[in-house]
């Protein structure tokens, strides 16, 4: 593919063109899915200019007309698959997890979803033969459990014949950001955005962006009935802003959220993901963790487009995810 510059949009002059980038749109593909408003107020610009400007980007990076199902399938073979090198949690994933696509992890404290996104941070590193993706890792932590510790021993754990260099050079490919509140978080999609655009040149570019918990700091700001439309509205959005993240760069987005029990479940599993219709119609895969017997976790595949439910236990060591 030919890379367009944002100076070879009609109209867009240096200075514009270095507004857009401080505002987080990098490239002629983020200008064409904008909302509007949000250009406009980005590059100082009126709406009806605005609105020119994303149909011509669109134009340019043809996006926004209809495909037929053959330029889909043509699309869908730049897919590439994460793996979590765990054959049975591989299986049930359809061979890893999907770049393009937000995988979802729930369940309750213990269960492991931020076990497994360190081990995705690492496991991004490892070549693709090995079942990386030969990239670098973007992980927003909004309830402070990054631990570089943890890293070290997951990769220390690898068990395949591979260099990946030094503990610091494994550290210096995970970018992690600390989010302080819900508006935070949101304004963190748009700085991971610039990093990955800065990276999509190098050695290394960026193949996973990490958020947990995705739910945390909106259930804490946001509590009772009376706000529950704002904070789906701002949920929604700021899944959608990571979806075109992901879809963009040809990344996963991978998120952790956080569980409720329902009272009202008298038999069964009460356990229930916060966020409701908005992150399950959103997410692409749902995966539900819980705990087993004798240490076992295990994960269930709750929705996916277009693999069958089903689950595969799992093992959490010192030395990363192993098998059971």
């Amino acid at each position: 593919m030919v890379e367009i510059d944002l100076e070879d949009l009609p109209g867009v002059g240096p200075t514009t063109a270095d507004k857009l980038r401080e505002a987080g749109y990098g490239t002629v593909e983020s200008v064409a899915t904008a909302a509007t408003a949000d250009l406009a107020e980005a590059a100082e610009i009126g709406e009806s200019t605005a609105k020119k400007l994303i149909q011509a980007a669109r134009k340019m990076a043809d996006i926004g007309g209809f495909k037929t199902g053959k330029e889909i399938m043509d699309r869908r073979k730049e897919i590439r698959k994460l793996k979590t090198l765990v054959p049975e949690f591989d299986e049930l994933l359809g061979g890893g997890m999907e770049t393009q696509a937000i995988t979802e992890l729930y369940g309750e404290f213990g269960s492991g979803k931020s076990q497994i996104a360190h081990q995705m941070a690492v496991n991004v590193q490892l070549p693709e033969d090995l079942g990386g993706l030969n990239g670098s890792a973007v992980y927003i932590d909004t309830e402070n459990t990054f631990r570089p510790e943890r890293i070290e021993q997951m990769a220390a754990g690898l068990e395949l014949d591979i260099d990946l260099g030094t503990i610091e050079e494994v550290l210096e490919r995970i970018h992690v950001a600390r989010a302080h509140s819900s508006d935070h978080q949101m304004l963190l999609i748009d700085s991971a955005r610039e990093l990955a655009n800065e990276l999509r040149t190098s050695d290394r570019p960026v193949r996973l962006f990490i958020i947990d918990s995705l739910t945390s700091l909106f259930r804490s700001e946001y509590s009772g009935r009376g706000t529950l439309a704002a904070r789906q509205q701002k949920l929604n959005r700021h899944m959608h802003d990571l979806f075109k993240l992901v879809d963009e760069h040809n990344a996963i987005g991978l998120v952790t959220n956080q569980v409720m029990s329902n009272p009202a479940v008298l038999f069964g599993d009460p356990t229930k993901p916060i966020g409701g219709n908005i992150v399950g119609h959103t997410a692409t895969f749902r995966l539900y963790l819980r705990k087993s017997k004798g240490g076992k976790r295990v994960a269930r595949l709750v929705d996916s487009p277009n693999l069958p439910e089903g689950e595969a236990a799992f093992m959490l060591e010192q030395a990363g995810l192993k098998s059971c």
